[in-house]
């Protein structure tokens, strides 16, 4: 500018302007190579959940048709998940490599078990099936709306009942006391 010729400014920039450049564009391969390798990693993530599903196929083929306690199956979010019902899932671990049977209660996250082997989570799985399908007959034969509804019905039938044929008899007494009135002040010609 005040007095520098444009060609020193250029060797002063040129220096600076490809070794940022090329910074970037090495930042940048690194960040993609990184993300290559998440995905990766997610991808083995999701095809061991997988394998795991496919090992629990013949343990929900045993339950009953009626029961909809259970809604099998991955999701593939950011953190892939076998989702077993509502509350309870597989993910694994941050090695990528244990599986980890998880309980969402409402105290927090439970662990129900940890295991590098398939075998011993199905296992850990079937004991957990078997524990919901038992509070779930529990649940039902011990159910005050299903059992004190049926007695609460039949109660209020019977109440009702003799509430008309009270109604029935006072009104037939009142019917027959009207008529002797009648009678009585109305003279017979």
């Amino acid at each position: 500018m005040w007095g520098r010729s444009k060609q020193a400014e250029d060797e002063k920039s040129d220096p600076d302007g490809p070794a940022l450049k090329d910074a970037v564009r090495e930042a940048r391969i690194e960040a993609a190579e990184r993300s290559g390798v998440v995905v990766d990693l997610r991808d083995a993530e999701l095809a061991r959940l997988e394998l795991l599903n496919d090992e629990l196929d013949p343990l929900f083929e045993q339950v009953p048709d009626g029961v909809e306690l259970f809604d099998r199956g991955v999701s593939r979010g950011d953190v892939p998940r076998l989702w077993i019902d509502v509350v309870a899932h597989v993910e694994m671990g941050r090695d990528k490599r244990i599986y980890r049977f998880v309980q969402d209660t409402r105290y927090g996250r439970k662990v129900l078990a940890e295991s590098y082997e398939v075998s011993d989570l199905v296992a850990a799985v079937t004991r957990y099936v078997a524990r919901r399908l038992v509070e779930r007959e529990r649940a039902l034969a011990d159910d005050p709306v299903k059992n004190g509804a049926r007695g609460d019905v039949n109660f209020e039938r019977r109440r009702r009942r003799w509430r008309a044929l009270r109604a029935f008899v006072f009104g037939l007494i009142v019917g027959i006391a009207a008529l002797f009135a009648l009678a009585l002040f109305n003279p017979a010609p």
